[in-house]
């Protein structure tokens, strides 16, 4: 029988393979805590606009409202009183864009007459659809 050293992979080779395993588990703990901290940050901006009222700054974006299971937004017209529920998934704004400005571009179409429309307010975000669905009109869109 040979008289010989032991190779490096059979040196190290466990140590590195157990790093390599530490360093996935800390990157997806990572990953989890993260998605946490995004739904809490957008729980507590909506629990702030249902209690209180606003302010609506700052807000979280709508990908970080996306990425953390909150995918809808309740919004109310403030002429006629109608709330809808809208997907945030299907709002044609960049995902990097902050909810409250979003706000602004969001009229009831019952309520618009000619080229003026009233405002609406944010109510809340949610993770499924409370409210059922109701057309909202973006400003550039005809009628």
């Amino acid at each position: 029988m040979p008289m010989g050293t032991r190779s490096r992979e059979g040196i190290w080779g466990g140590q590195v393979r157990a790093a390599k395993m530490n360093a996935e588990h800390a990157r997806q703990r990572a990953i989890e805590a993260a998605k946490l901290r995004v739904r809490q940050m957008a729980r507590a901006w909506s629990l702030r606009m249902e209690g209180y009222g606003g302010p609506a700054q700052p807000s979280p974006t709508i990908g970080q409202c996306l990425n953390g299971g909150l995918g809808w937004l309740d919004v109310e017209c403030n002429r006629c009183k109608t709330r809808a529920s809208l997907p945030l998934d299907a709002i044609r704004r960049p995902r990097d864009t902050p909810i409250w400005k979003l706000e602004a571009a969001l009229k009831c179409r019952s309520c618009r007459k000619g080229r003026y429309a009233p405002p609406v307010h944010m109510i809340k975000l949610t993770a499924t659809q409370e409210i059922t669905s109701y057309q909202w009109v973006h400003p550039d869109e005809e009628r």
